[in-house]
């Protein structure tokens, strides 16, 4: 297995760290409250590590789980340290009450990250049409996700393979806000009786 940098120390992060260790990746979390980032990495256990904010990541995958607000301004102020990493958004932009999106077509999150990284750095989002539990439940079910370059998409597809779920690829990094979209949608699911233990899938019969 490989390294994986998680940028966050809330739910997501918690739930897609303690899933990538349980599936045998070395989990490094960076999160500006070193003491919050610290107490992640003891609950994620599985030798996981906890690297300086800001410092270049030691996984080639790093997972941005912050909200959304911030999700450009720490890849901005990473800066040259994600040269060469493939930056996976798992951010959702709900507007105040979540009835729609603070984002517009061609300025996704996922976008707007791609705009300010680095050279040889590309952006993938995934993780956002998926509830944390269901995450830490650690079941089966379908991701879907869209990124910068075929080469990227494969990275996080094997990734995402190899943590028992199921890539659905959606294409080039121009399908994030279509994402936000479906993002936006399961929580209108969750609120109207299919509860927040669900994921949006794309399988067939």
């Amino acid at each position: 297995m490989t390294s994986i940098s998680i940028i966050g120390s809330g739910n997501m992060a918690a739930a897609i760290g303690t899933r990538a260790a349980r599936h045998g990746h070395t989990v490094e979390i960076m999160a500006r409250d070193s003491a919050r980032a610290q107490a992640l990495a003891e609950q994620i256990g599985n030798g996981a590590t906890v690297g300086s904010y800001g410092a270049r990541p030691a996984g080639d995958i790093v997972v941005v789980a912050v909200l959304f607000a911030g999700a450009v301004d720490v890849v901005r102020h990473y800066g040259e340290a994600l040269a060469g990493k493939v930056l996976v958004d798992i951010t959702n932009p709900f507007n105040a009450d979540a009835s729609g999106l603070a984002t517009t077509a061609g300025h996704s999150v996922s976008e707007q990250m791609a705009a300010v990284a680095p050279e040889g750095a590309h952006v993938v989002k995934a993780f956002n049409t998926i509830f944390g539990g269901v995450l830490a439940a650690d079941e089966p079910v379908d991701l879907l996700f869209a990124g910068d370059g075929a080469e990227a998409r494969s990275a996080v597809a094997a990734f995402l393979e190899s943590l028992g779920l199921r890539p659905r690829d959606a294409g080039e990094l121009d399908m994030a806000h279509a994402l936000e979209w479906a993002g936006l949608m399961l929580v209108g699911v969750a609120r109207n009786g299919g509860g927040f233990d669900i994921a949006l899938g794309a399988g067939t019969p």
